[in-house]
């Protein structure tokens, strides 16, 4: 994969060919065989002018080959400009290689390679390492292999010890790459399509957990500014965005523009869940993390992470968790196992940032980091572990307090070049990366994996009526097949939060409590302008639900999400009530005991809520009110919602609430909401709510 500016492969063996070209030049004049036609006028008398055009092109491309740190892309167009004039010379056939082996087109460099070694087979000393890498980034393992053994470090060479163990590195990771080759992943690997990629570089997705939303950076003529970049002669990059449409195609890219996208490089990095907070890569102090918020359709100028997560090294990659209290970052910065390493921290804690440690970090380099909206599976890239070349994509899970060992996405999903910047969807039925293949559009594209998991027909997709809200039933959408990449134990609830009269968009708060521990897990905002929300809801926890906005009665939902929960996606549609005398609002999260009268702890904090609402608008009287199925005798239903209403009240006076108040009144099953002829109907009837009786 095509390196951005954030992205820089660690110094190693690979640039030694290039290395070694500079220190044994005279060899190219005295060992140069027949075989090799040189760029001279014995040769090329008849056509002089072709020769000397031939030549300012061989100049112009060693000026920019030669300089420090080379400038391979440059030189490239002025070396094919001259090998189409002399296609026999060894020596220019190595530096195009050379120049494929540093650019994002790796596997072209093996037939120069080839070609100047057959024209003269004492090229350069490292002519059998730079034909091993060409080999091994085509997947020709065995012959790789061969090569590398017979490669020898120069007998002078200060880094001899270091130049065999990477040789013994890249036999190992050919060995991966052979096992990967027989038992490949089951998937299918698509091109984004036009409405995202372009004849230029496309790079670094990242999506919203439930994919509707796609960010991504790209180098187009489009950038802001238009200008380009003099290191590599490229457009600066610009994030840009797109939407999912009816037909499962994305819309045409859209520039973020300013304040998102700057005249410099403006890379993005990842994107919240909810697609309402994006980090992006800012190319300042050696390159730094900063986040925006999208309020409305703008996104806000992007504010800096601040010194606890950047440094004075290079931060590359961030993640946030679903809950957005931790945030998983990449650096360089000192005291790491290797090159890069992977961190997480609380941004809004004051604790420093904790390295992962050597489960997940290696003495090579690792990059890309995502945390899956389940909470616990994480994907990141590395050189290290069992890469079959450059970086790999792997995935760990979070158990037991520690982070199993990676697991490797194997072929065709990771190649023996680098593959970066992976994101999934919280189903884990999609991933999105950037490559480079033949049926790209130009240049670096993005593309879409499919994961087909075991072999047999997968359940795509299935309508179900799935009882989130004892108000009314809420569709649901169901992706349930089994798909061995992610564990998809996740939900996805979403939707829209509007004024129940004015059916006009509210800006709400939502907040996600773990009913058990009667603790808030997290908190997010509905869209200023659209009221769309998302929340993940990561299995094992009984989650209230709760929306607020001030001048409106709160409103609540209960979702417990059993462990191991297969993904699902459920909509839900809210409207905020204002306090209104007869208006009634549904309380989902208070629990009884089964056939008794007895609040349950996961209670607490609805009643709290409840009890909060009352202190805030002290003239507010309401009825409270217990409602049940057409199940068992009606007096005996009669009863137990008296009970159960009274219950509610008697801790509200208890904590403070005067009881002239609140009414207990208990409807038994008089008042349905649903039809009692199913288990989803008789759960709606059986309720708890409030109605507004004074104010």
């Amino acid at each position: 994969m095509q390196q951005s500016l954030r992205f820089h492969a660690p110094t190693s063996a690979n640039s030694w060919g290039k290395l070694a070209l500079a220190f044994c030049g005279f060899l190219f004049t005295l060992t140069t065989q027949a075989q090799s036609v040189e760029f001279s006028k014995d040769r090329f008398g008849n056509d002089r002018e072709g020769l000397k055009a031939a030549q300012r092109e061989l100049k112009e491309g060693d000026e920019w080959y030669d300089m420090d740190p080379s400038r391979y892309e440059l030189a490239l167009p002025h070396y094919l400009a001259a090998q189409k004039f002399n296609p026999d010379n060894a020596q220019l056939n190595l530096k195009i290689g050379d120049c494929y082996l540093h650019s994002g087109f790796k596997p072209k460099a093996l037939a120069y390679l080839q070609k100047a070694y057959k024209l003269n087979p004492d090229v350069d000393p490292t002519i059998h390492y730079l034909l091993g890498r060409g080999l091994h980034l085509n997947a020709r393992w065995p012959e790789a292999i061969k090569e590398y053994k017979a490669a020898q470090p120069n007998a002078s060479s200060k880094d001899k010890a270091a130049w065999a163990a990477d040789i013994q590195k890249k036999i190992k990771e050919c060995e991966n790459g052979q096992q990967f080759l027989r038992k490949p992943a089951r998937v299918f690997i698509d091109n984004a399509g036009a409405g995202v990629n372009s004849p230029y570089p496309d790079y670094g997705p990242v999506i919203s957990a439930d994919e509707s939303v796609i960010l991504f950076t790209s180098r187009r003529a489009t950038s802001t500014g238009g200008q380009k970049d003099p290191e590599t002669g490229g457009f600066f990059e610009d994030i840009y965005q797109s939407t999912r449409l009816p037909d499962g195609q994305w819309s045409q890219a859209m520039n973020l523009s300013a304040p998102i996208n700057t005249d410099g490089h403006d890379a993005t990095v990842g994107l919240a869940p909810d697609g309402q907070r994006l980090l992006v890569y800012v190319e300042d102090n050696g390159g730094d993390l900063h986040e925006s918020e999208l309020h409305g359709t703008e996104w806000r100028k992007p504010q800096t992470l601040g010194t606890r997560i950047n440094s004075r090294g290079h931060e590359s990659s961030a993640a946030y968790s679903p809950d957005g209290r931790t945030l998983y970052f990449v650096t360089d910065k000192e005291g790491g196992l290797g090159g890069r390493d992977i961190y997480r921290i609380q941004p809004e804690g004051r604790g420093p940032a904790q390295n992962l440690g050597p489960n997940i970090n290696t003495p090579y380099g690792e990059e890309g980091v995502y945390l899956h909206p389940d909470g616990k599976t994480m994907y990141f890239s590395s050189e290290g572990h069992n890469s079959m070349g450059g970086y790999d994509i792997f995935k760990s899970v979070y158990e037991k307090g520690q982070w199993s060992k990676p697991e490797n996405l194997g072929w065709p999903i990771n190649t023996p070049d680098d593959d970066v910047f992976f994101v999934i969807s919280a189903s884990g039925r999609h991933g999105y990366y950037s490559s480079f293949r033949e049926d790209g559009l130009g240049s670096k594209d993005i593309y879409q994996i499919t994961f087909l998991g075991p072999e047999k027909a997968p359940v795509l997709n299935q309508e179900d009526q799935l009882l989130a809200s004892r108000a009314q039933p809420v569709k649901e959408t169901l992706l349930a097949a089994a798909v061995p990449i992610a564990t998809a134990q996740v939900t996805i609830l979403k939707g829209t939060v509007t004024d129940d009269m004015t059916h006009q968009p509210v800006e709400a708060t939502i907040e996600v409590v773990d009913n058990v521990l009667n603790q808030t897990i997290a908190a997010f905002r509905a869209n200023a302008q659209s009221g769309r929300y998302l929340v993940s809801l990561p299995s094992g926890v009984n989650y209230g639900i709760v929306v607020r906005q001030d001048g409106y009665l709160f409103h609540s939902e209960n979702f417990d999400v059993p462990a191991g929960a297969a993904y699902a996606e459920v909509v839900k549609d809210i409207a905020l009530k204002k306090a209104d005398l007869g208006v009634k609002v549904v309380l989902n999260n208070i629990f009884f005991d089964f056939n008794k009268a007895t609040l349950r702890p996961e209670s607490t904090a609805e009643l709290e809520r409840l009890q909060k609402l009352l202190a805030e608008a002290p003239t507010l009287h309401l009825e409270i009110s217990g409602h049940t199925d057409n199940v068992g005798k009606a007096d005996y239903n009669q009863d137990l919602s008296q009970r159960r209403a009274k219950a509610v009240v008697d801790y509200l006076t208890q904590h403070g609430v005067a009881a002239t108040r609140l009414t207990a009144a208990g409807y038994g099953d008089t008042q349905p909401v649903a039809p009692n002829t199913t288990d989803a109907g008789r759960q709606l009837n059986r309720r708890t709510e409030f109605k507004i009786t004074g104010k």
